[in-house]
């Protein structure tokens, strides 16, 4: 569930693509007329995207990353849809495959080792 080595790093490089991405679909829709709206929501934006770079809570984040995706897919005015496509298809593989072993969620939820003692056989007496 989280792989090291080569495939971490991978999956490093595919959260801080993601994170990237998202950055650039949600910036270029922002038209406040208000500093403190603009403000507020970009502190939101960075919020997210550090987070995703860290691999905290990878696989919400990566959703709402894929969403943001979908939405300016369908949004009017897009001249380059393809592009919004790889993003959706980047966000959706970060769903899939998880944070790997170089984020914070490996060290919150990684892998624990339980270790049951063995039972005592009282009916062989």
């Amino acid at each position: 569930m989280f792989p090291q080595g080569g495939p971490g790093l991978g999956l490093l490089l595919l959260r801080i693509a993601t994170a990237a991405m998202f950055v650039l679909n949600v910036m270029h829709r922002l038209n406040f007329s208000s500093p403190a709206i603009y403000w507020a929501i970009v502190s939101l934006i960075a919020l997210i995207s550090f987070s995703l770079c860290l691999g905290f809570l990878t696989p919400v984040l990566a959703v709402v990353a894929c969403a943001t995706a979908v939405a300016n897919l369908f949004l009017p005015g897009q001249p380059d849809n393809f592009v919004y496509i790889f993003r959706t298809l980047t966000a959706a593989a970060l769903i899939l495959l998880g944070p790997g072993a170089y984020s914070v969620d490996a060290k919150l939820f990684g892998l624990r080792v339980t270790i049951v003692p063995p039972r005592k056989n009282t009916h062989l007496k």
